[in-house]
Parts: structure tokens; sequence; C-alpha cells
């Protein structure tokens, strides 16, 4: 998400460029780590401040900030910001006041000092929309939903039945049944959390036929493996893939499945519609953001493995359904989850964060 908002920003002619390295990241809250990133921070503070002095012309226009949060707070932008009078826009930020104490309270403080000082802030979502809006008003939050370059994968869709054909010969792939695709990495926590319970779901939907393709690996590939023993035989492991053979995979697919387990929004449900597939995951956390339910995909309540196989098992058996959703997937990507429309809302809040300054 952060590389597509570079692109997005070079795209309407801004130069950009990571201006550091630092890597704020602290998966457990450990206070000597966090006092680290710190220490770290004002020697890159320092370097830039200098080289800015010194010379003017290399100071940027803006700063921007991706994904701030207890666990990645920004130490660089909200200093920059007050010793230069830089405009400072952060994207994909979130609050969660339980963790103002606890292991992350040093964590929480930086990230709510940066969320404050920001000029401007993307809300990826609707329930860190509502979060932000609590804690620093209305004003300066703006609803900017997750996008993608939805290019690549409308060219692969307008070849579906070729790249159909050409998995179907490499894999030992059925074509007289849906495919069903998951892809995600294979690690412990969420992820694994979903295959898990993707699983379970697909053990309840042997009343229909289809194929499971799953994409991905990683370190938990062979627990992954054994939750789908019993249903092996309908289900293909593609391990990980490159951009053009992802797409076409998805291109080739009937039904994007994924309980999508504390997914904040999940950038595979995005790319599948783009690639005309309709989703069958959870009305859960940003999913409802980017999948619009009984238009393009279904969102059941609940990751219940029986609500989810019932929901599946209805869009098998319902061929007119899935292809309606299939273009409505399509449509809905390119008017509003694409590069252009991302763009669109961009330009007019780069282009007033800067004059203002």
């Amino acid at each position: 998400m952060a590389r597509l908002f570079m692109a997005a920003m070079a795209g309407l002619g801004h130069e950009v460029s990571v201006i550091s390295e630092l890597r704020s990241y602290n998966k457990t809250g450990d206070p000597a780590t966090e006092d680290a990133t710190a220490a770290a921070a004002r020697a890159e503070i320092a370097r830039l401040s200098n080289t800015w002095t010194a010379n003017p012309a290399e100071r940027p226009d803006l700063l921007f900030t991706y994904h701030v949060y207890h666990k990645a707070a920004d130490y660089l932008a909200p200093t920059l910001k007050a010793r230069f009078g830089i405009p400072y826009l952060i994207s994909e930020a979130s609050i969660a006041p339980k963790h103002k104490s606890g292991p992350w309270a040093a964590g929480y403080a930086q990230a709510a000092g940066a969320i404050q000082a920001a000029d401007a802030i993307l809300a990826i979502t609707t329930l860190d929309r509502a979060c932000l809006v609590n804690f620093v008003g209305e004003t300066k939050v703006h609803t900017f939903p997750p996008f993608l370059d939805s290019g690549p994968l409308a060219l692969a869709a307008a070849q579906r039945q070729a790249h159909r054909q050409a998995l179907a010969a490499k894999w030992n792939l059925p074509q007289d049944r849906p495919w069903l695709l998951a892809v995600g990495m294979m690690r412990d926590g969420d992820k694994l959390a979903s295959y898990r319970r993707l699983a379970e779901v697909l053990k309840l939907a042997r009343t229909a036929p289809w194929q499971m393709l799953i994409v991905g690996n990683g370190p938990e590939r062979g627990t992954v493996e054994a939750a789908f023993s019993g249903i092996q035989n309908c289900t293909t492991f593609l391990g990980q893939l490159g951009s053009e053979s992802l797409n076409a995979v998805y291109a080739a697919s009937d039904i994007y499945v994924w309980p999508a387990v504390n997914e904040a929004y999940g950038m595979a449900l995005l790319e599948a519609q783009a690639a005309g597939v309709p989703v069958l995951s959870v009305a859960t956390r940003g999913v409802p953001d980017i999948v619009r339910h009984d238009e393009t995909g279904v969102l059941t309540a609940s990751d219940d493995p029986q609500v989810m196989a019932q929901a599946l098992l209805s869009l098998l058996k319902d061929t007119p359904r899935r292809e309606a959703m299939a273009r409505r997937a399509r449509d809905h990507v390119t008017g509003n989850l694409s590069m252009k429309a991302a763009q669109e809302r961009l330009a007019s809040i780069l282009d007033r964060l800067v004059l203002a300054a």
C-alpha cells in the first residue's frame, strides 16, 4: 500500500523520495527497542536537519508517513514538521487508547503525538476513521479507501479462458468445476488462523464440487497443509507466485474465499475483485469498505464455519449470480478503488496542504 501511494503521487507529477530507512516497528513493546528507535531517530533528525539547512533546495514540500500506530510510531516527521514548517500527511493511522499504558505505552505516546501533529490524515477504513475522528476531530480526517493499479488484473481477466486452460494443464486441474482461490502468507498468527478456518469451511462444503487453489508460502506451510488433510485431493498448493503469474490465477478463478481473521481490510480481496472474481469473506474490520455485500461478493456476519460454508454452497450453485457479481466487482474497483480514483482524491488534498504551507 505504501508503494502504491508513492506511485500515485509520482503519477500526479510529484517527485517522491524516501528520506530515511529508519524502522520503528516494535512487535512486543520491548522498552529497550523503543529507546533504541528514539535514539536512532534523533540522529536521523540531526542528519536531515543539517542537510536541509545547508541545501534548502533538498527540503521537501511535504512529509508523508504510512501506517502510524503504537507498534510503529513516527519519530521523525513531527519534529521535522515543527522545525522546518513542512506540511505533514499520514495515511492509515490508527489509535488504540487501550495501549496508553502497558508494554507499548511509549510507542502509543509517540504515535498519538504524531497523529495530533499531522495536518491531514487519510483513513483507510471506516473503523479507523471513527477512532481518529474521536481523537483529533473531523476536520483533518479524510476517508481514503484502499486502492490498487487495476490495469494488469483487468488485462489478465480479459484472457480468463487462456489462463484457465494453461493452469489446468500445468497443475492438472479439473475445468468442469468452480475454482476457489485464497492468497496469503503462511505465517503464525492471524494468517494461520484464517487458513485453519478456511479448511473448516471447505470440509463442510464438500456436498458441491469445487477445486481449491492456494497461493502463498512461509514458515507455517506444513501446518497449513496439515489443516487441509481430508480434502487434499481437491486442494492445490501453488506456492509463492510472481505478480504476473498471480494475476493469471486470479483471472482464472471463480470465487475468492477468505475468512479474514483480524484483517485490516485485505489487499487480496481488492485484487480478486479487480480480476472479476466475487469474494466470500466476513463483515469484519475494513473488509466491508472494499467488498460490497450481495453486489461484489458475500460477507457473512461472522467467520462461523457453518455460516460461511452455507454461503459458499449458495454461490457455487448459482452461476448467474456469480457472473453478475464478477462484473460488478470489476466495475467497483475501476470506479472507486483504482489508481485513477485514488489520484483524483489525493490531488486536492496534496495541493491544499502544500499551498497552505
